[in-house]
C-alpha cells in the first residue's frame, strides 16, 4: 500500500468544489468552501447560473491558489513524509481488519491536495483529496478514512461480486462504509495516528442515529467483533437493509 501526494492545482481544485455547488446540494456540503474561503461572495455566487458560477470559482480559486501555492507545495512534502513514517503500522492493521496483504494493494493511490474543504474520493481511479490548510496528522486522519473506503470495497466487491457503481452516494452500501469506519478506526494502531477518531472519523449525524433506542454505530461495533470481515458485511449490510427506511429518513 502506498500513496502518493501531489498540488492538485487550481483548476482540479475548481472541479472538486463544482461537485458540491449544485443545487441539489445541502448547505451542509455547501457550507465549508464559503467558511474557509472568506474572500468568496456568497450571495453574488448563488445568484449565478451553472457556467457562471464555475467561471467565478475559475477567477477567484486561481487567485487564491496562487497565493497560497508555496504552502500548497510545503504540505505535499509534509504530508508525504509523515505517511512514511506511519506507512508501516497502518498496513499492518489492515492487513488484519481486511483479512489480506495490505503491502501488495493499493500502491498507486494518488492524493490531491485541493483547496476545496470537502473532500472526494474515486474508488475506480484510486484518488482521493485532502484540503491544503490540514495538519500533517489532520492529512493522515482523512487518508485512514478513505483508505476504509478502498479496502472495504475491494474485499466487499470480491464477495458481494456486484458493480462499483452501487458504491456511491446515495446507495446503502455507500452509508455502510460510511458508518464502519469508526468501528474499524477502534484499532490501537490506527486510533492513536488518528487526530479525528472517534467522533470526527465520520460524519456527525451517524452518532446520533438510533434503531431500537441503540446507536447504530455502538451496534456495528458489536457486530465486528470475533467475526470475519465478510462475516461483519454481510450481517452489516442484512441489519441496514431491515432498517434502511429509519436510516434514511435519519439522514434526511
Amino acid at each position: 500500500m502506498d500513496i502518493t501526494f501531489t498540488d492538485g492545482c487550481y483548476k482540479y481544485s475548481v472541479d472538486s468544489i463544482m461537485m458540491f455547488q449544485t443545487d441539489d446540494q445541502s448547505d451542509y456540503w455547501r457550507d465549508s468552501l464559503f467558511e474557509f474561503h472568506p474572500s468568496l461572495n456568497r450571495k453574488y455566487f448563488d445568484d449565478l447560473n451553472s457556467d457562471d458560477k464555475k467561471q467565478y470559482l475559475n477567477n477567484e480559486i486561481k487567485k487564491i491558489y496562487q497565493e497560497n501555492k508555496l504552502l500548497i507545495s510545503e504540505k505535499v512534502l509534509d504530508y508525504q513524509q509523515y505517511w512514511y513514517e506511519n506507512k508501516e503500522v497502518i498496513e499492518q492493521a489492515f492487513s488484519e481488519a481486511f483479512e489480506v496483504d495490505a503491502k501488495k494493494l493499493f500502491n498507486d493511490i494518488i492524493v490531491n491536495v485541493t483547496l476545496n474543504p470537502i473532500c472526494p474520493r474515486y474508488l475506480g481511479e484510486h484518488i482521493f483529496d485532502v484540503f491544503y490548510l490540514c495538519s500533517k496528522k489532520g492529512a493522515l486522519g482523512i487518508s485512514l478514512h478513505e483508505l476504509v473506503h478502498f479496502f472495504w470495497f475491494d474485499v466487499w466487491n470480491k464477495y458481494f461480486k456486484d458493480n462499483y457503481s452501487e458504491y456511491e452516494s446515495p446507495s446503502l452500501k455507500w452509508i455502510l462504509s460510511e458508518m464502519v469506519v469508526r468501528t474499524i478506526m477502534h484499532d490501537k494502531r490506527l486510533s492513536s495516528i488518528n487526530p479525528y477518531y472517534p467522533n470526527e472519523c465520520i460524519y456527525e449525524y451517524f452518532f446520533d442515529m438510533k434503531i431500537n433506542d441503540e446507536p447504530i454505530v455502538d451496534v456495528l461495533d458489536e457486530m465486528y467483533k470475533g467475526k470475519s470481515i465478510t462475516e461483519f458485511m454481510d450481517e452489516a449490510y442484512n441489519f441496514c437493509l431491515l432498517h434502511e427506511k429509519g436510516i434514511r429518513a435519519y439522514i434526511k
